[in-house]
């Protein structure tokens, strides 16, 4: 039998081992605060920036102000909020099919499935990945702002930009009762097929993905991220929070979940998801150490 990803990694094979990982840095003043904190106090290990929001460049300044932080581009080709909206980062006239009738990346994944050329979600991503190294930020890897890059016409985008910057790819084997969930039931065989590109272009793939951030109603975030923390599986898996700082920048820019955020921010930044993580005997690390694997 070949060597487990955890195996690989430096664990036993029985070890349960999360990667706690910071989305939807850059979005916000907000975001680039609460992300910053848990990832300096931990048990958060890594997170993605948000390469064409408007609080890009803080986001990069506390990068390098931090080089031990491990980073990576959360890849976004959309804008969801009503009234908080950004456009692409490559010029407007490069890549026409990326944006909405107002100017702006979309705020669906349905619209960029519909109308986003492949050449020109290329440009734009190539772009956002550009932009952030020369801004000074170790990308340790790629990931996708609500998942937009695993329509199956995209992949063969991320998995070219994976193999050409040699950084790993969020990309983790299809689990049925996920996909069922979020109502791709019967994409087995298709999600394994984009994965079998990914881990062909040298992205290490992930055995596990928990996405259950931001959906606990208020005043239950411990119960249910404790929930999560226990029904972790055997190897590798990628654990999302999204921590944010609440206020009144926060609440005006998106039409909910500031709360969670608020939340997110202490238990992935303090001493009760230390807790949760260490009673539950799982171990963690960030996707530098996946980057070191994918380069040998």
């Amino acid at each position: 039998m070949p060597p487990t990803l955890a195996q690989r990694l430096g664990f036993a094979p029985d070890d349960r081992v999360a990667v706690i990982h910071c989305d939807d840095i850059g979005m916000c003043h907000a975001a680039n605060v609460g992300a910053f904190e848990a990832l300096s106090n931990g048990p958060a290990t890594c997170g993605s920036i948000m390469v064409p929001c408007p609080w890009f460049e803080e986001a990069a300044a506390l990068a390098r102000a931090n080089p031990d932080a491990d980073l990576g581009v959360h890849l976004t080709l959309t804008a969801e909020w009503m009234s908080y909206r950004w456009g692409p980062v490559a010029s407007r006239d490069r890549v026409p099919s990326l944006l909405d009738a107002d100017g702006y990346l979309p705020r669906t994944a349905l619209e960029v499935a519909k109308n986003a050329k492949p050449e020109e979600v290329e440009i734009e991503l190539r772009a956002q990945i550009e932009k952030a190294l020369a801004a000074g930020v170790d990308v340790t890897h790629i990931d996708s702002h609500m998942g937009t890059v695993f329509l199956p016409q995209l992949v063969p985008v991320y998995t070219k930009l994976a193999s050409e910057y040699r950084v790993p790819a969020f990309a983790v084997r299809p689990d049925a009762e996920l996909l069922a969930a979020r109502g791709l039931a019967g994409a087995e065989k298709l999600f394994a097929g984009l994965m079998d590109r990914l881990e062909a272009a040298g992205s290490p793939i992930l055995d596990a993905f928990d996405a259950e951030s931001l959906d606990f109603p208020e005043g239950e975030g411990l119960a249910h991220n404790r929930a999560r923390i226990a029904r972790l599986v055997r190897g590798v898996t990628y654990l999302i929070c999204h921590p944010a700082r609440d206020g009144e920048e926060l609440r005006a820019a998106m039409t909910f979940g500031a709360h969670h955020r608020e939340f997110e921010r202490g238990f992935y930044g303090g001493e009760a998801g230390r807790a949760a993580l260490a009673g539950a005997g799982v171990r963690t690390l960030g996707m530098r150490a996946l980057r070191t694997l994918m380069r040998g």
